[in-house]
């Protein structure tokens, strides 16, 4: 697990060789963080960074054999190890020594420490390579969460401040911010620091008071006041959005992305398709998607197919009326919110 490996590192237990395998970037950069951090206990770290997209492995192990001059171990960091993953015959950009690589991994030199990094979904388990590079370095898996392995993650990170989150409080902050675990990490820190020694719970409450939200998120916040029927709240984070310089034609082609991923959802969800299953299939974070499958029997599909007609409407008349383009999609809530009350279509 990583949490243990990140233990053993702070105590001073750290490998010659390490594989980051994942596309969350927030476990990977941690890592070598932790790394840094703890090489430079005993003076200044010798660092080197290579891009093996760029440059031949065998420059890596190169370094990595050279001995140290300012440290007892310095840090290779190898980025991009795409050689790990399948490819087409031919089509490799760098010629990659794997044989000597593959020596090399049977007896790494104790003076450097080297962390390859693999920033992709699966590698090519047929290839002896990556056998062997799993059996001989210490795996970190930097896998996206699922639904309820990031709410016990900010939990956890809520309690390295001496704090607890509500799991509703947990909800807002994603549904806010995002699923980003570097911003999460961030404002679970600041909220902490802001509530000092005194309250140990961050609530709902404190989550919209102090996080701060993204376009996509202020979006779908407006998308979801419209839909639930709330257009003095939809039409308050339109305001808010014109004050910040956004664009009409930017926000009405953000709804219509936002209503398509909703009904791609809610279409997988009918074959019967469960939340994990559809994140993958739509590339698409689980926690995100778990949320919008708990407001499915919420929102008709058909009325998210009405919507999405009329932004269609609404983005051809930005786009060839002059005048006041902020109030077009002003009046597209307001008129709908009008035939909303005067009965079904």
């Amino acid at each position: 697990m990583i949490t243990s490996i990140w233990k053993a590192i702070r105590s001073g237990q750290i490998d010659p060789v390490y594989l980051a395998v994942g596309t969350e970037s927030y476990f990977i950069e941690k890592t070598v963080d932790l790394l840094k951090n703890k090489l430079t206990d005993g003076g200044e770290l010798e660092l080197s960074i290579f891009d093996l997209d760029e440059v031949p492995v065998d420059l890596v192990i190169e370094e990595a054999d050279t001995i140290p001059f300012f440290s007892d171990r310095k840090l290779i960091i190898a980025k991009n190890a795409s050689f790990l993953k399948a490819a087409e015959r031919g089509k490799e950009k760098i010629d990659h020594d794997l044989k000597m690589l593959e020596a090399w991994l049977e007896h790494p030199p104790s003076g450097s420490v080297t962390i390859f990094v693999a920033p992709y979904e699966k590698l090519d388990e047929r290839k002896k390579v990556t056998k062997l590079i799993k059996q001989k370095a210490v795996l970190v898996e930097a896998k996206a969460l699922q639904a309820q392995d990031l709410e016990v993650w900010l939990d956890h990170e809520a309690r390295n401040f001496g704090k607890r989150i509500r799991k509703d409080a947990a909800q807002a902050l994603v549904e806010m911010a995002g699923t980003n675990l570097t911003l999460l990490s961030s404002e679970i820190e600041k909220m902490s620091l802001y509530l000092g020694s005194g309250d140990e719970e961050i609530t709902v409450r404190l989550v919209e008071d102090m996080t701060a939200r993204t376009l996509e998120q202020d979006a779908f916040k407006m998308l979801q006041s419209y839909l639930d029927g709330d257009i003095s709240g939809a039409l308050s984070v339109y305001y808010d959005l014109l004050r910040q310089k956004e664009e009409p034609v930017a926000l009405t082609a953000l709804l219509a992305s936002q209503i398509r991923f909703m009904v791609h959802v809610f279409y997988l969800q009918k074959k019967g398709y469960h939340a994990q299953q559809i994140s993958k299939q739509l590339k698409a974070h689980p926690y995100r998607v778990k949320l919008l499958v708990e407001k499915r029997q919420q929102i008709p599909e058909k009325r998210l197919l009405e919507v999405l007609n009329d932004l269609a409407d609404i983005d051809l008349q930005l786009k060839t009326v002059s005048g006041n383009r902020e109030r077009i999609l002003e009046f597209f809530l307001m008129k709908r919110n009008q035939r909303k009350n005067a009965g079904p279509n």
